[in-house]
């Protein structure tokens, strides 16, 4: 008996738009296609922009020359991401290395893995896991003990950023979200419904340095309509501080939007109790004379990456820490303006490992 022919899937138009450029991240697809419009992919980043559903690795020089990775090494990326990084470090591993990468996304997740799988990165040489960072400890025994070289790229991904439903920016209409992880925790919106102005006001300053806490914390627990979107957020910050502080220029209070989406996010996703659980356990996740490199992206994350490799030098458990943080280079910031505030810390494991 033969099998009757199936029939063609339906041709599916692409989303369509008004003017000659798409503006809506979904009608990008040109940018959403890197494979097919690389040409256009290569237009985009030349004019210092990242192309919507992508990101650009940042201090990827740098990182390399910390960590020197080794053909034969094992190695840790704690934040896959994009795998920009990753796809960098593992041609150095071969032949006979090992790259274990990690991330908490489950939307960027297996779209980042099913591409390094078609670049011909097998199960043999990369071991992907839907993991937070923090966890570093359990992945010793299949690393057989530790890690030659650790990258952790902190913070959030441009694709993140860029995806209005994830809720990530005051520039685009979404749910006001900011989950890392859309399968855990509650969003943004259920969280400031019961936490308190004072406290608010301290996760604002907390986690993002922000000068018009109070007034910022005020005009969201205030706001006459539920803050549920990214949208209503931004609204009620932006009158606030502009009825609060009218001198306030425009430019002041986008920074302060930034800070306080930014404070909500590491909120949210408990960010700095996993970063602190992460530095607490990579010296004894690092083998001797391991390279770890962290890149942060403010001074909340910066403050304790320079605390603990301080730390654990004077403790004898690094031998070598950068005493000042590298920075993009000046040619880097113009091409990618979103590295400018990145700082990249670095540490040597000491070659006793009893230490």
């Amino acid at each position: 008996m033969t099998e009757e022919p199936s029939s063609p899937k339906p041709h599916k138009r692409r989303v369509r738009y008004g003017g000659t450029h798409p503006r809506r991240f979904d009608q990008k697809y040109k940018e959403l296609d890197p494979a097919k419009y690389a040409g256009q992919i290569e237009h985009i980043i030349a004019k210092g922009l990242t192309p919507a559903g992508t990101h650009r690795p940042i201090c990827v020089d740098e990182i390399l020359d910390i960590l020197k990775p080794k053909p034969g090494e094992t190695a840790f990326d704690a934040t896959l991401g994009y795998g920009g990084h990753a796809r960098k470090i593992l041609p150095k591993l071969l032949p006979g290395g090992r790259l274990f990468a990690v991330d908490v996304d489950p939307v960027e997740l297996p779209k980042t893995e099913a591409r390094l799988r078609a670049e011909g990165y097998g199960p043999d040489v990369l071991t992907v896991r839907k993991l937070n960072y923090a966890g570093i400890l359990g992945l010793l025994g299949e690393a057989g003990g530790g890690f030659d070289c650790v990258l952790a790229d902190l913070g959030v991904s441009s694709m993140q950023l860029d995806d209005p439903a994830r809720g990530f920016s005051y520039k685009t209409e979404g749910p006001l979200d900011l989950r890392l992880n859309p399968q855990r925790g509650a969003p943004a919106s259920e969280f400031i419904k019961t936490v308190t102005t004072e406290k608010l006001k301290a996760i604002l300053e907390e986690n993002a340095d922000e000068p018009h806490a109070l007034l910022a914390a005020r005009a969201i627990k205030e706001a006459p309509l539920p803050v549920r979107t990214t949208s209503d957020l931004a609204k009620a910050v932006r009158e606030g501080l502009a009825t609060a502080s009218p001198k306030l220029k425009e430019e002041d209070i986008k920074k302060s939007l930034q800070r306080v989406f930014q404070a909500l996010r590491i909120e949210v996703n408990g960010e700095f109790s996993a970063l602190d659980r992460f530095l607490e356990a990579l010296p004894w996740c690092l083998k001797p004379g391991g390279r770890a490199a962290i890149l942060t992206f403010h001074s909340g994350e910066d403050r304790r990456v320079k605390k603990a490799f301080f730390k654990g030098e004077a403790k004898g458990v690094y031998s070598a820490v950068a005493q000042t943080p590298a920075r993009p280079s000046p040619a880097e910031r113009r091409s990618n303006p979103r590295s400018a505030c990145a700082k990249l810390r670095w540490a040597v494991r000491s070659g006793d490992p009893a230490v």
